[in-house]
């Protein structure tokens, strides 16, 4: 981050995070409450080594974390990380595919991602990953990697399709909330196909999301079906 771009973010998110001095202490000012908070979500340093760099108690860095991350997302939640509402929106993303990937009619592409989370108390192994991590979160990106959606809180154990049939997007796509475009004939064809989502082979198969067939390979002469296909010959 430069220090412009920081200067622009301290000018809108300063009036929710300023705090006014007490007979008994000075207040924190709101540049090191938005540097303490940016440095935690870059690094992942503990309350403990920043309480240490900014010679602050632990449960002050905690409080001023959770208040400046609400704030942040206030202000930035209008700009960053819109999920399209309308056709015309969808169409700007199908558009951007089409342009970039030869891909028409997709709307996003829908993967999850390990990211490291400290885990809720008392979930025992329920948040676990695979890897034994504690982590969890479904996202989907346009053509160019912006992302479009996020889905966090399911526990960390679950798989991709578990991640996607307990978001919101499923419920969302389920009750014809998003205002996605109707189904439209492919460019330069008079096949007509329906807008959909693309994921991997975890994902479930669906109208209006699309995922790779089968892997096949052939061994001795024989073609069989990769770990998620159903056949043999």
């Amino acid at each position: 981050m430069t220090l412009d771009e920081f200067e622009t973010l301290l000018g809108r998110v300063e009036p929710l995070i300023t705090r006014q001095d007490t007979k008994m202490r000075r207040a924190i000012m709101a540049r090191e409450r938005l540097s303490l908070t940016l440095i935690f979500l870059a690094t992942g340093e503990t309350y403990k080594s920043l309480s240490f760099q900014y010679r602050i108690g632990a449960t002050t860095v905690s409080d001023i974390v959770k208040h400046t991350c609400a704030a942040l997302h206030q202000v930035l939640k209008d700009d960053f990380l819109k999920t399209p509402k309308s056709e015309e929106e969808w169409q700007a993303i199908a558009k951007n595919f089409v342009e970039k990937w030869q891909f028409p009619h997709c709307l996003g592409a829908l993967d999850g991602k390990h990211i490291y989370i400290q885990p809720p108390a008392h979930s025992g192994s329920m948040w676990h990953n695979y890897k034994g991590r504690f982590s969890v979160m479904m996202a989907a990106v346009d053509a160019y990697y912006k992302f479009i959606y996020i889905s966090v809180g399911t526990q960390g154990r679950v798989s991709d399709a578990g991640l996607f049939a307990h978001s919101d997007l499923k419920k969302a796509l389920d009750q014809g909330l998003l205002n996605v475009p109707p189904p439209e004939k492919l460019p330069g064809s008079e096949s007509v196909l329906p807008y959909m989502f693309v994921g991997d082979e975890a994902y479930p198969l669906r109208r209006d999301l699309m995922k790779p067939s089968g892997r096949w390979t052939t061994t001795r002469g024989s073609t069989t079906t990769g770990s998620h296909g159903h056949a043999e010959s």
